[in-house]
């Protein structure tokens, strides 16, 4: 299964993709974006598939275990923590990571690995900043800069 978010900027502007492939072993992401401002960005899935123009509707960071922010907290990471984007000096990105801790299979339930797919959704959201992979509470990346629902091609 393949899933695929479609990124716009805060301004309205098309910002590139993100493509979910679901693997025997967890999820393959695949960031392709452009129009971004160069530099380290902050990289994450949020809780709600909704990306309002502020992209509040979004909600915090996909978090079903209730654990600290940032891969560098004791006890563990957001779900929803991916790793930071570095944007070139023509505006683009590309970047490919790997999830175990999710899947695309459908499922209310909150279980490892945790589904992009529940009732609300899930949406990707890149962050002004780098993220320092520790803060508490998350916010050291600023504000939110572009956004994208993830959704089933």
């Amino acid at each position: 299964m393949t899933v695929r978010a479609d990124v716009t900027t805060a301004a309205g502007e098309p910002a590139g993709h993100v493509i979910f492939k679901q693997t025997d072993h967890g999820v393959v992401v695949k960031a392709r974006l452009m129009n971004l401002s160069p530099g380290e960005h902050g990289f994450h899935i949020h809780e709600t598939g909704a990306c309002s123009p502020d992209f509040k509707a979004a909600g915090g960071h996909y978090d079903p275990l209730r654990a600290k922010h940032g891969f560098d907290s004791e006890g563990g990471y957001h779900v929803g923590d991916l790793p930071n984007l570095i944007v070139e000096a023509d505006g683009t990105a590309s970047a490919d990571f790997f999830a175990p801790q999710l899947t695309l299979e459908a499922y209310e339930d909150d279980r490892y690995p945790f589904t992009l797919a529940d009732a609300d959704g899930s949406a990707v959201m890149v962050h002004a900043k780098g993220d320092d992979y520790q803060a508490q509470p998350p916010g050291s990346t600023g504000e939110r800069v572009a956004c994208g629902v993830i959704f089933a091609d």
